[in-house]
């Protein structure tokens, strides 16, 4: 495979692969589809894909696994995905999978062995507490941010012990202070990246290894499974799902390295409603100091939605220009930007139920879309409220060709990916910051509002547009109009 100077710093795109692409008419996404769309992401300037989870699972989300070395019968054979690793590396595209090992599902073996008895040989790898010294936790908790479950100790039937499972009952937690734990997780990462060749991983509920009053161990046993990882492939990108303060993701970063920033995420879709700079620009370079103290080859992960989120266009009521605003914000920061599939065509999503927020991709209009999945009928990105991407890549000014200019920019621009950046204070209806390395610098500029906004250049020792979307810059007594919502770079 082809090495790309760029890995981690290009750009990711997220697949649930069961709305993806279908290519056998059952109505549900599989390998053999997604493979078949591999030029596509080429084109629109991909370099790395991460894959929802695809293990066996007895839920559509697959969160919850059951067998941690198979395919799910629904996606393909395992010689399905090996030829689509295979040809995503031909194309230089890395490919990391969502690795699900906080918890099991309570359909896999080991649990169904462990709800057997005390003698069990599995049963050590869950966590059990006799009902007595479980009563005072057997009230409804407060739901977290990446949780909405108030009942974490669940019943074994007739046994007085009771499991933990912090997300839901079908989900029981593995116990980490068991050695055989942690040598079973290391022989699934082992067997995924060099039995299989995987570039990665990104961890579910990375935080949630232990109780948050165990965070230290939890951040250990992550230290634990890199260094594994890395022994393996040196060059393994290991993400990692922590919700909570700046610190606290920052503390999880000595092992994994690159933890989803959701901070951010809140602090866009906070500024792009209220259309006002809130600080975001200082807030990212604080959480960046803290991690680079801990771990100096720390790599943020920035997104502006996920599959857990609503999608960007609906945060933004619906508007396209703003979620253009903020794909153009995130791939104009430090990092590793994410771009959630079908963003790059509008679609649309709100929660609850999440499956609102991964409904079937649009490659064609409707009566012409044979690799369209029909799992689940649509609720918001239809062809009614989406422009298909068929109809979009015929269309220079369409959301598409936005995020593929966009992309591009930013995968041929060393100063875009790797440079420090710096805040710039302007009026607050704009955001303003700078991008560095030794030999170049980038001033960045978004019109925050629906208004054209007047800005001049010389304060701030800039004299050229060198990268613009949208309509050309004009100027007006030596002053740039800056169009509604507009992202422009100068030098």
């Amino acid at each position: 495979m082809e090495n790309t100077e760029i890995w981690p710093h290009g750009t990711m795109y997220e697949i649930f692969v069961q709305s993806y692409a279908d290519s056998n008419g059952d109505g549900i996404g599989d390998f053999n589809g997604l493979t078949s769309k591999l030029d596509y992401l080429k084109s629109l300037g991909i370099e790395g894909i991460w894959l929802m989870p695809f293990n066996p699972s007895p839920s559509y989300h697959k969160y919850d696994v059951t067998d941690y070395y198979s395919i799910h019968p629904d996606y393909g054979s395992m010689d399905d995905f090996k030829n689509f690793l295979a040809e995503a590396h031909k194309r230089s595209i890395r490919v990391i999978m969502d690795l699900v090992v906080n918890h099991t599902s309570w359909e896999h073996p080991w649990f169904k062995s462990a709800t057997q008895g005390k003698d069990s040989p599995y049963r050590n790898y869950y966590v059990w507490a006799n009902i007595d010294s479980v009563k005072h936790e057997l009230t409804k908790k407060e739901t977290t941010f990446d949780s909405d479950n108030i009942w974490q100790w669940h019943s074994n039937g007739d046994d007085s012990d009771y499991y933990f499972g912090f997300f839901y009952k079908g989900m029981p937690d593995l116990n980490y202070d068991n050695p055989k734990v942690r040598e079973e997780v290391i022989k699934i990462g082992t067997f995924w990246l060099k039995d299989i060749g995987v570039d990665g991983f990104r961890l579910d509920a990375a935080g949630h290894i232990y109780p948050d009053d165990r965070a230290i161990d939890s951040q250990q046993w992550w230290v634990e499974f890199s260094d594994a990882m890395r022994k393996i492939k040196p060059d393994v990108y290991i993400v990692g799902e922590v919700w909570g303060s700046g610190q606290k993701l920052a503390s999880f970063t000595k092992g994994i390295r690159s933890v989803m920033n959701v901070n951010l995420y809140y602090d866009i879709v906070d500024m792009l409603s209220k259309e006002i700079d809130n600080g975001v620009i200082d807030s990212l370079i604080l959480s960046r100091k803290l991690s680079k103290e801990i771990e100096p080859d720390f790599n943020d992960a920035i997104i502006v939605d996920n599959h857990d989120t609503k999608r960007i266009r609906s945060n933004l009521g619906g508007s396209l220009e703003k979620e253009k605003l903020a794909y153009a914000i995130l791939l104009t920061l430090p990092g590793t930007p994410y771009v959630y599939y079908g963003d790059e065509i509008g679609m649309l999503g709100s929660k609850p139920p999440d499956e609102n927020v991964r409904e079937p991709f649009l490659w064609n209009v409707d009566k012409k879309d044979t690799f369209r999945t029909k799992w689940r009928t649509p609720k918001y990105s239809t062809d009614s409220t989406v422009v298909p991407l068929a109809l979009q890549l015929e269309d220079p000014n369409s959301t598409f060709h936005f995020f593929q200019s966009w992309i591009e920019k930013r995968n041929n621009s060393m100063v875009l990916r790797e440079g420090n950046i710096e805040s710039i204070e302007t009026p607050d209806y704009l955001l303003s910051y700078s991008r560095s390395l030794p030999d170049q610098k980038v001033v960045v500029l978004h019109n925050l509002t629906g208004l054209t906004q007047r800005v001049a250049l010389q304060e701030l020792g800039c004299s050229t547009v060198s990268f613009f979307t949208g309509e050309n810059p004009e100027f007006e007594d030596g002053k740039l109009l800056l169009q509604p919502y507009q992202s422009i770079l100068l030098k």
